[in-house]
């Protein structure tokens, strides 16, 4: 067994096993190797691919990445806290928006804990984060905006950079088994 490292920052992403740098990533166990990823680490963007899924194997999901990730431990925790980790382990497919842990902490002082306290607003904000059904960038940049599974729309500009309503895509087209992920600079709000 290997150890998968996946750390980012607001500025790049780096992908290791056994915390060696590499660009090529596979995972599996034994002769079972299921799924390469692929990550270009002299870019902000990230081409992702499966390579061999002949034998059944599936790609991570959302949550399995964002946990593996290292970035997203606040994201984690407050998916665990509003009981939405069954969710976003489903069949989907799901678009996520998902901040970064430098995103949480650009919110007021005691925002978190405060929504940690009321679960149901925090589910809403992070079902804000959701769209339901898997939404490449260049799918986004057609539509501009889109409605999230909490209900309200995001507004999609993609004519510069990637922005998701007050946020910059620092990454984009993540896939999963269950969809895609883009990361995120801020955490977006309803309204």
């Amino acid at each position: 067994m290997f150890t998968f490292i996946w750390r980012c920052t607001t500025t790049s992403c780096f992908v290791g096993v056994d915390a060696k740098p590499v660009t090529v990533l596979s995972v599996g166990y034994g002769n079972q190797w299921s799924t390469s990823l692929f990550f270009n680490v002299q870019r902000l963007s990230s081409d992702w691919g499966t390579v061999d899924k002949s034998n059944g194997k599936n790609m991570a999901d959302i949550v399995d990445i964002a946990v593996g990730a290292g970035c997203f431990k606040t994201l984690v925790t407050a998916v665990q806290a509003a009981n939405l980790v069954e969710t976003l382990k489903s069949r989907g497919p799901f678009t996520v928006f998902a901040p970064m842990d430098d995103a949480f902490a650009k919110l007021p002082p005691g925002t978190l804990h405060t929504l940690v306290q009321n679960v149901p607003q925090l589910a809403r904000i992070l079902t804000y984060h959701v769209v339901p059904d898997k939404l490449m960038k260049a799918d986004l940049a057609k539509l501009g905006s889109v409605t999230s599974v909490e209900g309200s729309p995001i507004k999609i500009d993609c004519s510069d950079s990637f922005e998701v309503k007050n946020a910059t895509v620092v990454t984009s087209d993540i896939e999963a088994d269950n969809g895609v992920i883009h990361v995120i600079d801020t955490v977006i709000l309803m309204g």
